[in-house]
This record gives C-alpha cells, sequence and structure tokens, in this order.
C-alpha cells in the first residue's frame, strides 16, 4: 500500500529552503516523513528557525543520534528528531561531519540536547563545542574507544569485574575462553549432515532399516 504524502510536509520543506537556503543542503520526503540535510555550521540557525517560526514550532527536540558511514570522508550523521504539538508532525534534520570537525551543542536552543549529545560523543566519538559538561554518559570511567563505531571490536578491548582481594573493579584485557562457535543454517527438515551426540543408535537404526 502506497503511503501518501502530507501536502502540508512539501511546503514546510519549500518554505525552510526559501527561509533559510544557504543552510539547507537537501530537502527530501520518503515513506511519508521529511528530512533536511543541513550544514555543520547552521545547525543552531535551522533549530532556532524550527523552534520559533510561526509556520514550525517545533518545540520539543525527540532524540538526537549518530550513525556511522566508515567508508565516507565525512562518516557520522548526526541526526535531530523534532516534534511540533501545535502542528502535529515531526521533521528529521541531519547533517555531516568528521571524526575531528566538532558540531554546535544544540543545548541553548533545546536543554534536552544536553543528554542527547553526550550519548554521541560516548558512543560515536561525536565532539560537541559549547556543551556544557561533554564526557561519558553510558560507559564505564576509563573505557576505551566508542562502541557504536562500525570498527568497534564486538568483544571491546577489556573487561571489567570486581576483584575481591583488591576489593575494587579491575580492567583486563579481553579473554576469550573459547573460539567464536560456527553454527549451521541448514533447514531443521533438511537436517544436520553429521551426527549429533546420542543420535547414533538412531542412525545405526536408519542403516539397518534399508
Amino acid at each position: 500500500m502506497e503511503r501518501t504524502v502530507d501536502p502540508s510536509l512539501e511546503e514546510l520543506g519549500e518554505a525552510l529552503k526559501t527561509a533559510i537556503p544557504r543552510a539547507v543542503a537537501s530537502v527530501i520526503i520518503a515513506y511519508g516523513e521529511l528530512t533536511v540535510t543541513v550544514r555543520n555550521e547552521a545547525i543552531i540557525d535551522v533549530l532556532t528557525h524550527l523552534r520559533d517560526a510561526p509556520n514550525c514550532l517545533f518545540k520539543s527536540l525527540i532524540d538526537i543520534c549518530g550513525v556511522d558511514y566508515p567508508s565516507r570522508e565525512k562518516r557520522f550523521d548526526v541526526v535531530y528528531h523534532l516534534l511540533s504539538p501545535k502542528y502535529n508532525r515531526r521533521i528529521r534534520v541531519k547533517l555531516e561531519v568528521d571524526e575531528r570537525t566538532p558540531v554546535l551543542s544544540a543545548v541553548d536552543v533545546f536543554p534536552a540536547a544536553d543528554w542527547f549529545e553526550r550519548e554521541a560523543y560516548d558512543l560515536y566519538g561525536i565532539l560537541f563545542s559549547g556543551h556544557p559538561d561533554l564526557r561519558r554518559i553510558l560507559t564505564d570511567y576509563g573505557f576505551e574507544g566508542y562502541p557504536l563505531r562500525k570498527d568497534f571490536p564486538l568483544t571491546g578491548f577489556v573487561e571489567v569485574r570486581w576483584d575481591n582481594e583488591e576489593k575494587r573493579v579491575v580492567y583486563e584485557p579481553v579473554r576469550l575462553p573459547q573460539e567464536f562457535r560456527r553454527f549451521d543454517f541448514l533447514s531443521p527438515w533438511e537436517g544436520t549432515d553429521y551426527v549429533l551426540p546420542g543420535d547414533e543408535k538412531a542412525k545405526a537404526g536408519e542403516a539397518s532399516d534399508k
């Protein structure tokens, strides 16, 4: 079933391109949602406009998150989701940034951005300039790396445990007591090509019946 496009979203996209043309890189409507890509240096102007303009009034910041594209020069997308309670519509705003270039903090525009930006920093290493307290929020003290980057190892770099003798948390290199298990994904109706433990008699019985 094809999703119909809300005409108000098309109008809003065109209004944004007219109101802040140098800030908006692209406007796309897909799957019934409006996505606006903006230039990094203009993010505060865009968010302020979306919050205050009479035809916008996106007063609620729902989320800020990161997306990692390691093959790109600007590997990260920073994505903002906003809600307009007055008009009952949502908008997605995003920008591209590399590992070293900071993004202007949105805390002064939306105070709720505080912890969202800390989370994006903690999990992706995305920097936010002007943030009042940019430090890790989900990982432990002394954590190495950024766990939601695509190149972060699944096992991590260190493991944490409580040492009863030392009465403190101890960080140690990751140790794998066994190799990663390899699973076959044959159809259960076809069965496996090898004899499972405990099935020896069944297999022998099948052979004698033949």
